[in-house]
């Protein structure tokens, strides 16, 4: 993978056969993902450093792109995870007083093929009307190769359905972040793909976060977890979790107060005896509103997904680890998002409460969370 002139020609090629036709953006060679589109206006930084996007080439429907640059504060980890990025109209400038350095440069220093110079918003339509599907972007010498070739090596890339790729984003090894002030939990925090963002609102809230590895022990789990454990957002499909899976049984088995988030809830799902399948677009964007059916507040929600929880919505549902009951859903759709277990203290939502850049309405999460440990703790 080289990087020349962003001025070199790029193709787009899904693997139905459309082409888009562009220019390079970011790194010229050529990558391989899933394509799907975010709706995102602003936080195309947390957005490409989200794990979530892990094996994804993300389409950014708003046009401008880049034009506050990056910095290295607001990465949500320790690099760049999308697998390609397409854009519209990358800016000409980065002007912000925090910029540390332009969009693009991040994108040719870790190596992420891009396109620029096509029409998103007609992409992300026919994304809408196909579905998300295998795409190929390529650019410089082997854009000149006859589209039949790309098409074919697009069709040759792994799918996403059945796709692990949590033990690919995780931590290797154990992390601790101190609580801020004064410490009042203990929780062990399961990365399966987890934001920046996410244990520093544990930290301030008193909470003391030991991040594990996806590969941990269920006896590390619940040694570290002493006051309740948590399960992050991911990557991949969740039905190949079965690890993630017997992580949340060990904790439902022995009634530590449990929160999950996107990933998180779905792996929650499936041990509690429900299965998953695939969107056919996903969500994914800042913008989403959601029904909080216990309070019946709608909050507008940061999402990343392209798997959901299939549990009845319209009743309790009877499980291993006793009721059951969808506590949110998405009303765009009607797509579970949040379950919350009635006779065991664990509760999960399919979004992102930590969302950065925005919006904040489902901050509140992690006080339900923090609740949740203290009733734990005055009954034990």
């Amino acid at each position: 993978m080289t990087s020349i002139t962003d001025i070199a020609p790029a193709l787009l090629v899904l693997e139905d056969g459309t082409v888009f036709r562009g220019r390079a953006y970011g790194a010229v060679g050529e990558t391989f993902g899933e394509a799907v589109f975010t709706t995102g206006m602003s936080g195309y930084q947390e957005t490409l450093t989200d794990p979530s996007y892990h094996r994804q080439v993300v389409v950014q429907t708003v046009p401008h792109i880049g034009n506050y640059g990056v910095n290295d504060e607001d990465a949500e980890s320790r690099r760049i995870w999308v697998a390609g990025y397409v854009v519209r109209d990358p800016s000409r400038i980065s002007s912000n007083w925090r910029a540390q350095r332009t969009l693009d440069d991040d994108l040719e220093a870790q190596g992420i093929v891009g396109i620029s110079d096509v029409d998103t918003r007609a992409i992300t339509r026919h994304l809408r009307e196909r579905g998300a599907m295998r795409v190929g972007v390529f650019s410089g010498a082997v854009a000149a190769l006859p589209v039949a070739t790309l098409l074919e090596r697009v069709l040759a890339s792994p799918e996403m359905v059945g796709a692990a790729l949590a033990d690919e984003v995780s931590v290797d090894v154990e992390e601790v972040v101190p609580a801020v002030g004064e410490k009042r939990f203990t929780v062990a925090a399961v990365d399966l793909g987890m934001k920046g963002a996410t244990p520093r609102h544990m930290a301030e809230r008193g909470i003391e976060v030991h991040i594990l590895p996806s590969t941990t022990t269920p006896e590390r789990l619940l040694e570290v977890g002493v006051d309740g454990v948590f399960f992050s957002n991911g990557p991949g499909d969740p039905a190949t979790a079965d690890h993630a899976v017997a992580l949340v049984t060990a904790a439902l088995a022995a009634r530590r107060p449990l929160f999950g988030i996107c990933f998180g809830n779905q792996v929650l799902g499936r041990a509690l005896g429900f299965g998953t399948y695939k969107l056919r677009y996903g969500h994914r964007g800042i913008n989403v509103p959601v029904l909080d059916r216990i309070t019946g507040t709608v909050e507008i929600t940061a999402q990343n997904h392209g798997f959901a929880v299939d549990a009845p919505i319209d009743r309790e549902s009877d499980t291993p680890f006793g009721r059951v009951e969808v506590s949110h859903v998405c009303l765009n759709d009607d797509v579970v998002e949040g379950l919350r277990c009635l006779d065991v203290p664990a509760f999960s939502v399919q979004y992102h409460p930590e969302a950065a850049a925005g919006p904040h309405d489902s901050a509140y999460l992690f006080d339900r969370f923090c609740d949740l440990m203290e009733a734990a703790r005055a009954q034990a």
